[in-house]
Formats: structure tokens, sequence, C-alpha cells
């Protein structure tokens, strides 16, 4: 490839808005790769390439917590009064990944609130996943304790969406 051609390429590529490309022929491989806050990287060679070398950048420094005093004995017996409550708590997981939606329409009220009673079937949400709206069942009685996720955000499989006590 020519200078002027390959001057063009990498004009392109510039243009183009990509963050990284890798072009790899029996004459040459080209790899550019942008990322944010650092200037664009451009390299061409006849061979392989290798890792870019490591620029000068300041030291590391690690950021350590401030130290908290110790709990007084009373104040150890309320944090774990909270604590052992918390055991009683079971979360309702995400059985898939979609978008979280706490009713069945915008107008529409939230199928649970919190301090609800719920019964074991009963629908608690809907998860859209790829156009499809999946009604999601409480897996055992209880009441609605916390809502752990947002209305109309994304979530991951098995992500916590409520407590049940």
């Amino acid at each position: 490839m020519k200078a002027k051609e390959l001057q063009e390429l990498l004009d392109f590529i510039a243009k183009s808005g990509l963050n990284k490309v890798h072009i790899e022929t029996e004459e040459f491989t080209i790899s550019v790769q942008r990322e944010p806050n650092v200037k664009q990287i451009v390299s061409a060679s006849a061979a392989p390439l290798a890792a870019p070398a490591p620029s000068a950048l300041p030291p590391i420094q690690p950021v350590l917590p401030p130290v908290a005093p110790m709990p007084t004995a009373a104040e150890a017996a309320a944090a774990t009064a909270p604590a052992a409550s918390a055991a009683n708590y079971s979360p309702l997981k995400s059985p898939m990944i979609g978008t979280f939606y706490r009713s069945s329409g915008p107008d529409t009220p939230a199928f649970v609130q919190v301090g609800d009673m719920v019964e074991k079937g009963q629908v608690i949400c809907i998860i859209e996943a790829m156009k499809l709206f999946n009604e999601i069942e409480a897996e055992q009685a209880g009441r609605i304790v916390k809502v752990l996720v947002e209305n109309a955000t994304p979530v991951e499989y098995d992500q916590p969406l409520f407590l049940i006590e």
C-alpha cells in the first residue's frame, strides 16, 4: 500500500468515529484505538503490533477510608438488631435480563407498594425482554419491605428486585 493510500485510510478511520479498528493483511497491520481523554493512537507496521509502551502517568495513590472510632456496646447492639431482622427478608430476584416496570402501563398504579402483603403467585412487576412483557410473580407470601430497582430501568439476571418479609 502506498503512503498516500495509507494516509487516506487513516483519515477515513479518524472521521468514522469508531473507537477501535484493527486491519491486518499480508503486507501490513494497522491498529487504531481511541479512548476518552486520550490522544488517538495510530500504528502501522509490517509485523504484528506489540502493546503500546505505557506513558508517564503519575503514580497511583491508594485511597484509604477514614478511620471511624470504635462503637460503644449500646451502638453495637443497636447495629446488630437491624441486621438480625434483615435476615428475615428474602429477595425476589429477576429471572431474566430486561427492563423492569412496576406497573402494566404509565397511567396505571404499581402492582405493589412498600408495605403491601403479597401472596405466592401474585404478579408484582413486569420485565420487558425482546419486546415481550413478562409478568413476574411472587415466589412466596409476605410483605413488601423494599423496592430495590427504579421503574423503567434495566435489570440483570438474578438481580434482587424486591425484599419480602
